[in-house]
């Protein structure tokens, strides 16, 4: 995991080079957390058979649109990492409703005769309207050469003075080889709650279940469910 500390080194100091100076004060903001969840599951894979929970904790740093995030998974059975992701983002608003993000994403994984790390470049679009729809596509250009893409949606309400709720919705789309053999992968419904402590600390409690939607998807991943709590501070 040498490697990812070198990098996000480097990707500290290219949003650095990226912002603007001058007397104009930067918008920065940042936070730590750290969740626990009876599975690890990634567009519909459970990626944590061997587990009986896993940790996961992360920390995001955001100046003027750039945000640098850290995240890592936490095998209970080995006691190890065995997944560290590097993420940089630059999100920005079009217009007073659509907004997009553009990034890329590092995944540095312990498998058993695979690739170690690989990378995908990815781009959303976000429309604050009813519902909150969302489009995201993800383009792995390193190892694996594969394109995903999430179409998204949410609601969320306040219960009373600090305590949120919220559903949400995604349908992921595997891209086999272009879109002529394309499919659909999985639908993932998630209900949470967050509940504010301080202006600073923050719980969260999440369900979420994850279904295959066709039959080429059925060949590779089963329905899955995981639960957990997260703690969040923020800067």
């Amino acid at each position: 995991m040498k490697k990812l500390s070198v990098l996000l080194v480097a990707a500290v100091l290219t949003v650095s080079c990226l912002v603007p100076t001058g007397a104009q004060a930067l918008e920065a903001s940042a936070d730590a957390y750290v969740g626990v969840y009876s599975a690890y599951i990634w567009r519909g894979f459970n990626l944590s058979e061997d587990d009986a929970f896993v940790v996961q904790p992360g920390a995001d740093v955001t100046i003027d649109g750039f945000t640098v995030s850290w995240w890592g998974n936490l095998s209970e059975n080995s006691g190890e990492l065995n997944e560290v992701d590097l993420t940089l983002d630059y999100s920005l608003d079009l217009t007073d409703m659509i907004s997009v993000s553009i990034g890329n994403i590092m995944y540095d994984v312990d498998t058993d005769g695979g690739p170690d790390t690989t990378n995908e470049v990815y781009l959303g679009v976000a429309v604050d309207t009813l519902l909150s729809p969302s489009a995201t596509i993800y383009v792995d250009y390193d190892e694996f050469e594969t394109v995903f893409a999430y179409l998204s949606g949410s609601y969320g309400f306040d219960l009373q003075e600090g305590l949120s709720l919220g559903l949400g919705a995604n349908l992921g789309i595997f891209f086999d080889d272009g879109a002529d053999d394309s499919f659909l992968h999985n639908l993932e419904i998630s209900a949470s709650a967050d509940y504010a402590l301080t202006d600073q600390v923050t719980l969260g409690a999440l369900v979420l279940a994850s279904f295959p939607i066709s039959d080429e998807a059925d060949d590779i991943i089963d329905d899955e469910v995981t639960a957990g709590l997260t703690a969040t501070f923020a800067f």
